[in-house]
């Protein structure tokens, strides 16, 4: 098995893949956790929420096989759905809270990682009219 795009494709995919199931569960999972509460200090964690749901919505995205406006439609849509789910559940833990901002800095992550698959979507149709292998 040597390295050919089709394998950098199939790796690709399965990193987007475990990307994509794993940072929720582990969203989930560590954030009942008391080490969760105050890990990262105000105001750099609306730059943390962005970071993760731009990973988010850009993996889910690209491990859903779709392309084009349904590939960032379906990313954008599960980050945001992710976050709003995660909200809900630390308004259930002990020393955590939902929180609005939290939420919008997770909306706004989602849109980072959206454009990066459209910009992905852009690569891939300059690649297909110009001939590039």
């Amino acid at each position: 098995m040597g390295i050919s795009l089709r394998n950098v494709q199939r790796a690709s995919r399965l990193l987007a893949t475990a990307l994509a199931v794993g940072l929720p569960l582990g969203l989930w999972g560590l954030g009942a956790t008391p080490l969760a509460v105050g890990a990262v200090p105000e105001p750099w964690d609306k730059l943390a929420h962005m970071g993760v749901y731009a990973v988010l919505a850009c993996a889910a995205g690209f491990a859903s096989r779709r392309r084009g406006f349904d590939a960032m439609a379906l990313g954008f849509g599960v980050a945001v759905l992710v976050g709003a789910a995660d909200e809900v559940w630390q308004s259930f833990l002990p020393g955590r809270a939902a929180d609005w901002d939290d939420f919008a800095a997770d909306a706004v992550g989602a849109a980072l990682g959206t454009c990066v698959l459209a910009v992905r979507v852009r690569i891939r149709q300059w690649v297909q009219a110009h001939g590039v292998q």
